[in-house]
């Protein structure tokens, strides 16, 4: 895994927690969670092409 896709997951993790708080302190709790989910998603999409690669070593490795 590259440092590339760290500091990528890292930059969007500081970015979505600040839109998080200033959402929660304008008493916009929905769009607060709405915007963390969608962090969520879009950092597990970023990852998914390692997941897919881990998932063909693991079954290269016991021989599935």
């Amino acid at each position: 895994m590259s440092v590339e896709i760290i500091m990528k997951i890292a930059a969007l993790g500081i970015v979505i927690a600040l839109l998080n708080q200033v959402l929660k302190h304008a008493g916009r709790e929905d769009q607060a969670f709405f915007v963390t989910l969608a962090g969520i998603v879009v950092v597990l999409t970023w990852l998914l092409p390692y997941f897919v690669d881990l998932f063909a070593t693991m079954q290269k490795l016991f021989g599935v």
